[in-house]
């Protein structure tokens, strides 16, 4: 069975290339949640905060890794901080992907946005006292990882991110 993986990334600025992404995915065999089209984006944004929190949430369901497509405004969204929060919260694993690079459909590329993943922060084992119940804090871009679409050639090593992301949080 294909893993179903729940992308996570701002609608408004990066569909087109979001949209490269997940082809990519799907073409290997993988599932993920659905995509809406702008104007279905609308509408669930129009009934409120709630409602898109429960499109969230239904999406999230069934998903092990939640990979955060990060686009030049990515970490300013409160939805993807939601997102992030949540799937922390169902233990999926996370990975995080620049997109920057990806020309959109104007052939234009962006700046290169913050790592939403810098502003979580958890409770993790100290990796030499944690035996004796010592924990420190650590970002969750310590945790989990990043890369880059175009320079880490993601067309060809995003199925090795996400079974990494998965194998780390035990999915």
């Amino acid at each position: 069975m294909a893993r179903r993986v729940f992308f996570s990334f701002h609608h408004q600025n990066d569909s087109w290339r979001v949209g490269q992404v997940r082809n990519s995915w799907l073409l290997q065999k993988g599932e993920s949640n659905k995509f809406m089209d702008a104007a279905a984006w609308e509408e669930v944004k129009r009934k409120g905060e709630a409602s898109v929190k429960k499109w969230i949430n239904q999406e999230l369901n069934g998903t092990g890794v939640t990979v955060v497509l990060i686009g030049q405004e990515t970490a300013s969204r409160p939805f993807v901080k939601y997102e992030i929060q949540e799937s922390f919260r169902r233990k999926n694993g996370l990975l995080g992907i620049y997109i920057h690079g990806i020309k959109n459909s104007e052939k234009k590329i962006s700046r290169k946005g913050r790592n939403p993943l810098d502003d979580f922060i958890a409770m993790v084992d100290h990796p030499i006292l944690g035996i004796f119940g010592h924990r420190i804090e650590k970002r969750y871009s310590d945790i989990f990882q990043t890369f880059d679409w175009v320079q880490d050639d993601g067309r060809k090593n995003m199925v090795d991110w996400i079974e990494e992301a998965a194998r780390r949080s035990g999915r």
